[in-house]
Parts: C-alpha cells; sequence; structure tokens
C-alpha cells in the first residue's frame, strides 16, 4: 500500500526503509547483502528507501548504488529519496574545515550530482534539504529545485527538521509545492504533535515523514521510569493485538491522521519483516492515548 505525500506525489510506500545504518551491519555492507535487504523490503511492501549524502561518512549512497547496480532491474521498483545540505568534517571531504549548513544554489546542484552518481541513477524520486540553515536563502533554494526539476535529475522536493515558519518560507518561493517535512517523531519524542508542525501538514495535506521512530532504541533498553512506563505500556498493548513492542510503536505513528510515514533503519531482515506488518495493526483512540499519556507522564489536560 503506497501513499501519495501531497497532491503532487509522489507515492511512497507506507513505511520507508532508512540506509544510515548500512556501513553499520554486522553481516556487512556487500551489494549480495544490501541487495537481500532491498528484496526483503520490496517483498513486504517497503518501495521507498531514504538515503543522505552524508551517511556513513559519504559512503552509504555508494554502497546503495553498487548494490542497485547489480541487479538494475529493480530500479524501476523503488523511490530514492535522499537529503543534502550538511557538510561534516571528513577524510571524504578535506575542504571541509568545520561541521556547517550551506544550501547554496551551487551546493544543492553539486550535491544532487554526487547522489546521481553514487546511487547510479538518472534521478532523485524526493530531494530533501536536510536541516534548517541559518543563512538559507529562499530564491536561491527554489532557483536550485526548478533546475533540477527541469533537468529532470530530482522529481519532487520537501525539507526535513523545518518548523512551520521555516517551510512556509521556503515554498512561498517555490512554482510547485513542497511535498514532505522529515521531522523526528516516536513515542519517545512527541513535539512534533504539539508544535504545530503536524497540524501544518494536515492543513496543507501533506504527510510528514518520522525519522527515528522508535525513539533510537531507548524504549527497549533505558532503565530510566519514563522508558520502562512506555515500555509497559506498549506490551500490554501488544499482547492485546498479539503483536511486539515495536509493532505498536510504528503503529502508533501511524494512526495518526496526518498520515505520518515511518523511516526505519533495521539492519535486520527478520525484524524489516516484522516491522512491514504494523501497517496492518490498528489502535483505538483509547490506545493511542494510553501510549501518550505514559509518553507525557500525564493524562491529557
Amino acid at each position: 500500500m503506497n501513499i501519495k505525500l501531497s497532491g503532487e506525489g509522489p507515492e511512497l510506500s507506507r513505511l520507508v526503509y532508512g540506509a544510515w545504518r548500512l556501513k553499520e551491519d554486522p553481516k556487512g555492507a556487500t551489494s549480495q547483502r544490501i541487495l537481500s535487504k532491498i528484496n526483503t523490503a520490496l517483498e513486504h511492501g517497503i518501495t521507498s528507501f531514504d538515503h543522505a549524502d552524508i551517511y556513513g561518512d559519504y559512503g552509504c549512497e555508494e554502497l546503495f548504488g553498487k548494490a542497485l547496480s547489480d541487479s538494475p532491474r529493480l530500479r524501476d521498483s523503488l523511490q530514492l529519496i535522499t537529503k543534502c545540505g550538511i557538510k561534516l568534517v571528513s577524510e571524504q571531504r578535506p575542504d571541509h574545515v568545520i561541521k556547517h549548513y550551506d544550501t547554496s544554489r551551487e551546493h544543492i546542484i553539486w550535491s544532487v550530482e554526487q547522489s546521481l552518481r553514487s546511487l547510479r541513477t538518472d534521478r532523485i524520486d524526493l530531494l530533501l534539504i536536510h536541516r534548517p540553515d541559518p543563512l538559507l536563502d529562499a530564491d536561491e533554494v527554489a532557483e536550485a529545485f526548478v533546475a533540477l526539476r527541469t533537468e529532470g535529475k530530482a522529481l519532487h522536493f520537501g525539507v526535513s527538521n523545518f518548523s512551520v515558519a521555516q517551510m512556509e518560507l521556503l515554498a512561498s518561493r517555490l512554482p510547485f509545492p513542497l511535498v514532505t517535512n522529515q521531522v523526528e517523531c516516536s513515542v519517545m519524542q512527541m513535539e512534533a504533535l504539539h508544535d504545530g508542525t503536524l497540524d501544518y501538514c494536515q492543513r496543507i495535506c501533506l504527510s510528514p515523514m518520522a525519522w527515528s521512530p522508535l525513539g533510537g532504541g531507548a524504549i527497549f533498553s533505558s532503565p530510566s521510569p519514563r522508558e520502562q512506563r512506555i515500555r509497559d505500556v506498549l506490551e500490554l498493548i501488544a499482547q492485546s493485538h498479539q503483536a511486539t513492542l515495536d509493532q505498536i510503536a510504528i503503529a502508533w505513528l501511524l494512526r495518526h491522521p496526518a498520515k505520518i510515514i515511518p523511516v526505519i533503519g533495521t539492519n535486520d531482515t527478520d525484524r524489516l519483516i516484522r516491522l512491514s506488518r504494523s501497517k496492518e495493526i490498528v489502535l483505538s483512540r483509547t490506545e493511542w492515548f494510553q501510549i501518550w499519556s505514559a509518553s507525557a507522564g500525564r493524562p491529557v489536560p
């Protein structure tokens, strides 16, 4: 089941596979291993893959692209998302002397050219500005987006970690809509539910993406009272659905009317299959608020 991000698309799968941990896989990062994860995702309805130029110290896109080149027929079966705008201090980028942001027209276009080469593809389905840049010139970003779309190098555009005001500024300069905002959101991190981010997404009929949808794993291992409280409620609800704790945490995001798209980054194919089944779980309103209250540490006002 795919979902259209906005009136103009594109369509993404209901869950997205996040590639930021490709180099950290204990079973290795060979093309064969990466292809096994791509195929597993596709077989279970996950057709969208989320990248950023900086992931894996500028190495994950190259690994993914090499794997994809071994099975080029897969390209038309999936959607490629990538992000740009952060410059890391890295041996791969010796000219970077300090971590900073760069959303200049020149850098955005250069970054996309690099991503196209690394991913070994002729197009990016969705390009995001990775972080808000205090020096972002909305007119200059718009020029870059229009040029990339005209050339067919990037088909759709969005942002990541932007506030409503920052989204509105950039959108005001574009002749086409931004289609998503990828933000941190989980049972552990609920700020987007209350700071206007998800309200704005609903208002303009835009589906947001959620990074770290399992709270970075803290709900599974942290001994703190808050995490234990959340764990207890998730486990109780999981029992009633014959599900697992992580499936319920993902289902909690899917239940939101903004049509949140979780980005899952596991290297474990069995867990990938398990999480893909989260979309079959529909939480009741009572269950949703039980989890909210456990996270907030109080009932609703």
